[in-house]
């Protein structure tokens, strides 16, 4: 059985646990030095040792762990992890019918009542993704569940946390029969393929599913398409798909060139007819700007942070400045996609960056639409912080 052990928290954090509040914040625990060993089950408790809730000890970002339970009787168990995982698989029950759609989540973490643990699929195969050593300890009742409620093709895990100061390379492949990557995944009737026994990243970001839609439907047609930051090249294939004339996909990364090659050839494109620059996004703006290039779509989806030769970027610091670039090439009433996965700010700070860009430039906008995680990246309304994705759809007016 799974030692338990009581941590005390702070008054200022018990009102929020209360209310439901999922991640134990570091700043909120009172006796530390009782956390020694990752996966430890703790009850919170107040100074007078008065029943919280229920959780583990996992360190993850700015917290040392997840609530699981505020049922003090409630066993960290098998049972606990099948009842949680079964009810997460059965909300989802429309995406696993959608013929256009093979891959999506399945289990979003704290959404579903798990901090920590996310569970990805791709037509068949499992992606577990595993945030803290203490929520990894726990492997054996997650994988034991997927063995009995689920059929699958394999399973693969990512470990998304820090191993004592040193990334080890190993195979992501866990159980099943494994498979022959590429696989072709359909997302909206889209084809993307994907690998998930490559390193951290599989070649597609799913949460960002209903912005290449709207890309799809709503802007592309007729359009020159400019895709910053654009990784393997997905919001490209959306805007070709949708009728653009012509799709730039800029990217610093020297693999972005044979992996966005590759989307555009799983859905027939002519890759040749698209222009594919292998440069640093920031570079681009420049060569843009002397060459008089405008588009007339701009989708801006970067890294919370990147760094470059010559560049720094973050997010929280940065954005206004990124914005600046992009509505100096972009064509009168052209459409900018703005993105961020950044937890760290609101959607309400997010637009104050957007806002800045735009004052700085001496440009006006008007917003057409907003959006963040898709239904299956399921998250709490009460707590919207966790809803890290945040996506604006702009006109530029002047």
């Amino acid at each position: 059985m799974t030692k338990t052990i009581d941590v005390q928290v702070n008054a200022q954090s018990i009102a929020a646990l209360k209310k439901g509040y999922p991640l134990i914040l570091r700043e909120a625990v009172i006796n530390p030095e009782v956390l020694r060993e990752e996966g430890t089950i703790i009850r919170l408790v107040d100074k007078f040792r008065k029943f919280i809730a229920k959780g583990y000890y996992g360190n993850q970002n700015k917290g040392i762990g997840w609530v699981l339970t505020r049922d003090d009787n409630e066993e960290i168990d098998f049972p606990f992890f099948e009842a949680k995982i079964a009810a997460a698989i059965e909300r989802r029950e429309s995406f696993f019918e959608d013929e256009r759609t093979t891959a999506f989540r399945i289990f979003n973490g704290e959404g579903d009542g798990i901090g920590g643990l996310t569970i990805d699929y791709f037509d068949g195969y499992l992606m577990v993704s595993w945030y803290s050593e203490g929520i990894y300890s726990m492997k054996h009742h997650v994988y034991g569940v997927l063995d009995k409620i689920m059929d699958y093709k394999a399973i693969y895990e990512k470990k998304r946390f820090d191993t004592k100061g040193q990334y080890i390379e190993q195979d992501d492949f866990v159980k099943g029969e494994p498979g022959d990557f590429p696989i072709i995944i359909k997302e909206n009737g889209m084809n993307f393929a994907v690998d998930l026994n490559d390193g951290a990243m599989t070649n597609i970001f799913l949460d960002q599913r209903d912005v290449r839609k709207a890309l799809r439907v709503k802007y592309s047609e007729g359009k020159h398409v400019l895709n910053t930051f654009s990784y393997t090249g997905a919001f490209s294939v959306a805007a070709v798909l949708g009728g653009a004339r012509e799709t730039t996909s800029v990217d610093l990364a020297k693999r972005s060139l044979a992996k966005t090659i590759e989307q555009f050839s799983v859905n027939a494109i002519d890759y040749e007819a698209q222009n594919i620059q292998v440069m640093d996004v920031f570079e681009y703006f420049k060569y843009a700007k002397r060459h008089g290039l405008k588009f007339d779509v701009v989708v801006l989806d970067p890294p919370s942070f990147a760094r470059s030769k010559k560049y720094t970027f973050s997010t929280a610091k940065d954005y206004p400045a990124l914005i600046m670039d992009a509505i100096s090439i972009t064509e009168k009433n052209g459409i900018i996609i703005a993105s961020t996965n950044n937890a760290s700010f609101s959607m309400k700070k997010f637009k104050t960056f957007i806002a800045k860009g735009f004052e700085d430039a001496g440009s006006r906008y008007k917003i057409l639409e907003e959006s963040s995680l898709p239904k299956d990246f399921r998250t709490n309304r009460d707590f919207p912080e966790f809803n890290y994705l945040k996506v604006v759809i702009l006109q530029k007016l002047k």
